[in-house]
């Protein structure tokens, strides 16, 4: 039997949410792969925006996507997704259809610049709030490095608190069974309030 990972996952449930003409954010950019992911998803007509607070993350992304021939549907920002309102114009606002966020470090960088729980959860509050009906956002959380067990924690909690009307919160844990191994977060949002 075939293991997938948790990104393969990941890519798995937010394709089922995009369409052409989407609109898509990439909370944390790293080296790329979610970002492409995401603007083949959307298409022509759709729209990415990426964030990340190392300019590298930003060179590496853009790279990936001009070998795609994919930059005309993606905005990058060399920002903080905490930041997130400030960067997604407001006619976007509530019709983002899938957000997807990668949390630990820059593969290949500093292992000492990670996510941080505050930003995290401040980021996710945001985008929240930004989703369209029926819309998805999944979260990769590592724990086992330095600052990635607290993450893990507080992001636990703060889903904990949100699952319910309208989202649906599910955990998905890594098929190597041990704390420290990665997790998924997907949450659903079902319907908009009334």
């Amino acid at each position: 039997m075939k293991r997938i990972s948790l990104l393969e996952l990941a890519h798995d449930i937010v394709g089922s949410y995009l369409e052409p003409g989407a609109i898509a954010l990439d909370a944390t950019l790293g080296n790329g792969h979610d970002t492409v992911f995401l603007a083949r998803r959307v298409g022509e007509a759709g729209q990415v925006f990426g964030f990340d607070i190392q300019a590298p993350a930003l060179v590496s992304s853009f790279q990936r996507l001009i070998q795609q021939d994919l930059q005309q549907r993606v905005t990058l920002r060399l920002a903080s997704h905490a930041d997130v309102l400030l960067h997604v114009p407001k006619q976007y606002h509530g019709r983002v259809k899938a957000a997807m966020f990668n949390l630990g470090y820059l593969p290949g960088a500093d292992k000492a610049v990670i996510t941080h729980v505050g930003s995290t959860l401040a980021a996710l509050e945001a985008v929240s709030g930004l989703l369209a009906p029926r819309a998805v956002i999944t979260v990769l959380a590592y724990p086992g490095h330095a600052g990635g067990d607290l993450e893990a924690q507080q992001l636990a909690a703060w889903a904990q608190q949100l699952d319910g009307a309208p989202f649906a919160v599910e955990l998905i844990l890594s098929s190597h069974d041990k704390p420290t191994a990665p997790r998924l977060f997907v949450i659903r949002k079902q319907v908009d309030l009334l």
